[in-house]
C-alpha cells in the first residue's frame, strides 16, 4: 500500500517510446530545419505583432499548465519523468480536470513557439507529434497506471478526461 492507501501492484515503468520533452523538442527542431531546407511555396503573411501575441500567450498558458502539473507531482512525492516508477496516483488540483496537464501544456508551448516563429513545418508536424504522444506515451502510461493502481486509476479515468 502507498501512503494514500492505494494498492500498489507493479513497480516497473510505463515503457514510453522516448522522453516526451525530447519528442517535443525534436519535432520543433525538425520543423525549423525543414522550414530552412524545404520552404513551402506560399509565404506566411506577417500580421504585425499578432503572431507574437498569440504565440506568447499560448506558450505562457502552456508553461503555467505544465508547471501546475509538475508541482502536483512534486507535492505528492512522485517523480515527474516517465522513466521512473510512479509512487502515487495524483488526482487533485489541475489533475482533477485533465489527466495529462503536463503534456497538454507542452502542446500549448509547442504551438505557441511554432506560431510565434511563423513555422509552417512545425505546425504541420504537430499532428504526427500528437499521434506519437497519444500512442507512444499516453497509452503506455495509462496501461501502466491501471496495472499499478487498479480500481483507483479506473475510477479516476472514468471521472477525468484525458485532455480537456
Amino acid at each position: 500500500m502507498d501512503p494514500a492507501g492505494q494498492q500498489l501492484t507493479d513497480t516497473g515503468t510505463a515503457g514510453v517510446i522516448a522522453r516526451p520533452p525530447l519528442l517535443f523538442l525534436g519535432a520543433l527542431l525538425l520543423g525549423w530545419i525543414t522550414d530552412r531546407l524545404l520552404p513551402l511555396p506560399f509565404p506566411i503573411p506577417e500580421i504585425d505583432r499578432i503572431h507574437w501575441i498569440i504565440g506568447s500567450s499560448l506558450a505562457l498558458i502552456g508553461l503555467a499548465l505544465a508547471g501546475a502539473g509538475i508541482r502536483n507531482f512534486l507535492r505528492a512525492g512522485t517523480p515527474v519523468p516517465s522513466i521512473e516508477p510512479t509512487r502515487t496516483l495524483v488526482t487533485t488540483g489541475v489533475h482533477g480536470w485533465t489527466r495529462n496537464p503536463i503534456y497538454l501544456g507542452m502542446f500549448l508551448v509547442y504551438g505557441g513557439i511554432a506560431i510565434g516563429a511563423r513555422s509552417p513545418w512545425a505546425l504541420i508536424l504537430l499532428l504526427p507529434l500528437a499521434i506519437t504522444i497519444r500512442y507512444g506515451v499516453v497509452a503506455r502510461e495509462e496501461i501502466y497506471l491501471e496495472r499499478r493502481f487498479g480500481d483507483a486509476y479506473r475510477h479516476y479515468k472514468a471521472r477525468v478526461r484525458r485532455w480537456l
